[in-house]
């Protein structure tokens, strides 16, 4: 595939040659000429001299043949104008690296679709994603950067005085705004359907709107019982610390987050009710004492330097914290953290080369990821015209056991569909898909 990357500081060239490596066409653009020259020398990549951001430069880099543009400068800003005017100018796809959370809150403005960017990625919340999964279950699926970050995946085991247990799902009185996701039984896991019966035991992932999903929590988990919450001491409180605070949440967890800066600490305790932010730094192991490093369930190193990570992660597992986990960004000490101790280290790169290999798709297939048990797809796709999937309601195509659509998103609003929905060409939507049955539930996505 042909792919032009923007920006050749740290992530731009490590993504360049690593696409390079895989025997993709790489072209990259930077304005530093000593960048472009040692890029030329170094890799087999074509670099280029100009602003990103100016029509001109795109023309020249080939802009109308690239079949993926990544905007990866250090300037947010830059990325976001600079993946928009590629994406208008003939990239079949486009995705803009942002840092500042505001433009990925769509409370506030819809940056995404006002520039008509395909995806807005994070690094910082890439990695939060997956440690949080990681302490929440680590073969939950994964939807948290598909239907622009608006669905929410919750999983739970039916419990023994639930009215969910011994009944088939479609008899189950589910709000509007949510879809059971998978059954998982006896070390199985599989798309689940209206015909599946629960049982006691069985756990199931519930894919909707937040609202939605607290609803039908209370339909699978029984009588409510005060259960202990999972501890987490979270040290950083950078951008990977407050995603992973966020996407914890409250109701599972009780989380401490130890933060070194007072202005940020103040802005974390406005941001995060629900965590106890404390101004301290985890590199002090009587700070990990006094506040009790030693009796979480789980221990996470994110404060933006390797060092810092694994020196407080040893600490914190010296006093005895159950596990440790830690943001590594240098390749080299991928072999040195395991033998210290310390459970799961995340790499920036690693995390975001998986999502951008996502990206390497063509024709409906927008993005794709697959489930760590290796049974279940997570696709984004994009509805053609004249394409089978839209010549009936999705209780009447053959999806059922194969293929869950748990989200569409239409005209900008994200919403879980009903069976009675039909989908419209342009509707962008997230499916679940059975690996063994891909290829022909992607047939349906092709044009005639």
């Amino acid at each position: 595939m042909r792919i032009l990357t923007l920006g050749g500081g740290t992530v731009g060239r490590w993504i360049a040659d690593m696409l390079c490596r895989r025997r993709h066409s790489v072209t990259l653009i930077d304005s530093d000429p000593e960048i472009v020259r040692s890029i030329n020398s170094e890799l087999d990549v074509r670099a280029i001299e100009g602003n990103a951001s100016q029509s001109t430069v795109l023309f020249s880099a080939d802009v109308l043949s690239a079949d993926l543009c990544l905007a990866v400068t250090g300037n947010d800003e830059v990325n976001i104008v600079a993946a928009s005017m590629a994406k208008a100018l003939g990239a079949r796809r486009s995705i803009a690296r942002v840092y500042a959370p505001a433009f990925r809150d769509l409370a506030t403005f819809d940056y995404q679709q006002h520039f008509g960017i395909d995806s807005l990625l994070s690094l910082e919340q890439l990695s939060a994603s997956e440690l949080a999964r990681a302490i929440r279950n680590p073969d939950a699926i994964p939807l948290e950067h598909f239907a622009r970050g608006q669905l929410q995946v919750y999983e739970m085991d039916v419990s023994a005085g639930s009215s969910a247990a011994g009944k088939k799902l479609m008899e189950l009185d589910l709000p509007q705004g949510v879809r059971v996701g998978s059954l998982a039984r006896e070390g199985r896991m599989w798309i689940a359907s209206g015909a599946d019966e629960t049982h006691v035991g069985d756990r199931v992932s519930l894919v909707g709107m937040p609202d939605a999903i607290s609803v039908a929590r209370k339909v699978f988990g029984g009588e409510k019982r005060a259960r202990k919450k999972a501890k987490v001491m979270i040290a950083g409180g950078g951008e990977t610390g407050y995603h992973l605070a966020s996407l914890l949440g409250r109701e599972d967890f009780r989380i401490v987050l130890l933060e070194t800066d007072a202005h940020r600490c103040e802005q974390l305790s406005k941001l995060l009710p629900h965590a106890t932010i404390v101004q301290a730094s985890a590199n002090r192991r009587s700070v990990l004492e006094d506040e009790g490093g030693g009796t979480v369930d789980y221990f996470v190193g994110c404060t933006g330097n390797d060092e810092s990570n694994i020196m407080a992660g040893v600490e914190a597992r010296e006093l005895g914290a159950s596990r440790v986990m830690c943001v590594v960004g240098r390749p080299d000490y991928a072999n040195v953290v395991g033998k210290l101790g310390i459970d799961l280290a995340v790499s920036e790169r690693d995390v975001v080369a998986r999502q951008i290999l996502g990206f390497l798709n063509e024709g409906a297939v927008i993005s794709q990821t697959k489930l760590p048990n290796g049974s279940i797809g997570v696709y984004e796709l994009e509805v053609l015209p004249d394409s089978p999937i839209t010549k009936a309601s999705l209780a009447n195509l053959p999806l059922a056991g194969r293929c869950l659509i748990a989200a569409i998103q239409r005209d900008g609003f994200v919403r879980v569909p009903t069976a009675k929905d039909v989908l419209k060409v342009g509707d962008i939507i997230v499916a679940l898909i059975d690996l063994d049955d891909t290829d022909e539930i992607l047939s349906l996505f092709h044009s005639d």
